[in-house]
C-alpha cells in the first residue's frame, strides 16, 4: 500500500501518480488534500508519514510545490527515510542504498512525465542491503538518540 499526500499545489500531480500506481497494479491510500485552496503541507505529510511509520502503508509519495517542505515534515516522523527527488538517478539510489520509504517531489519543479519516471524507478528499485543495511541501522540509532 502506497500512502499519497499533497498540499494544494500537488493535487494534479498526485492524480497522475494515482494513475501510475493503478497502471502498476499497486494499491494506494490518499491522505489528502483534495481541495485546491491554500493549506498546510505539514498536516498531510505527517498523516501519510505516520501511516508508513506505523506499517499501515509500505511506502509513501508526497507532493508539494518543491517537495522540500512536505519532505521535512514527513522526516520528523520516526521510522521514515525521506528522499526529495527531481531526478531518476537520485530516486533509484535512494531506494537501492538508503531503502527510502517516502519519496517527495515538487509539482512546481518536475513535470508530469519526469515525475512518473522518478516514481516508477523508485517504486521498482530493490534495496541492495549489505553494507547499506549497516548505515540504515546507524540512522535508526541516531533516531533513537544513541551516539555513534
Amino acid at each position: 500500500m502506497i500512502a499519497l499526500a499533497c498540499d494544494h499545489t500537488g493535487i494534479a500531480l498526485k492524480q497522475e501518480i494515482m494513475s501510475l500506481l493503478d497502471e502498476l497494479g499497486l494499491e494506494w491510500e490518499d491522505f489528502g488534500t483534495n481541495e485546491p485552496v491554500s493549506c498546510d503541507y505539514a498536516v498531510y505529510g505527517y498523516r501519510a508519514a505516520k501511516a508508513v511509520a506505523d506499517g499501515r502503508c509500505d511506502r509513501g509519495i508526497l507532493i508539494c510545490g518543491t517537495g522540500v517542505g512536505i519532505g521535512i515534515a514527513a522526516s520528523k516522523v520516526p521510522g521514515t527515510r525521506v528522499c526529495t527527488c527531481s531526478d531518476v538517478y537520485t530516486a533509484e539510489l535512494s531506494k537501492r542504498h538508503n531503502n527510502s520509504n517516502i519519496l517527495t517531489m515538487g509539482a512546481r519543479v518536475v513535470g508530469v512525465d519526469l515525475a512518473k519516471m522518478i516514481a516508477r524507478h523508485w517504486l521498482t528499485a530493490p534495496f541492495e542491503g549489505g553494507r547499506h543495511q549497516r548505515r540504515i541501522d546507524q540512522i535508526a540509532a541516531i533516531e533513537r538518540g544513541e551516539a555513534l
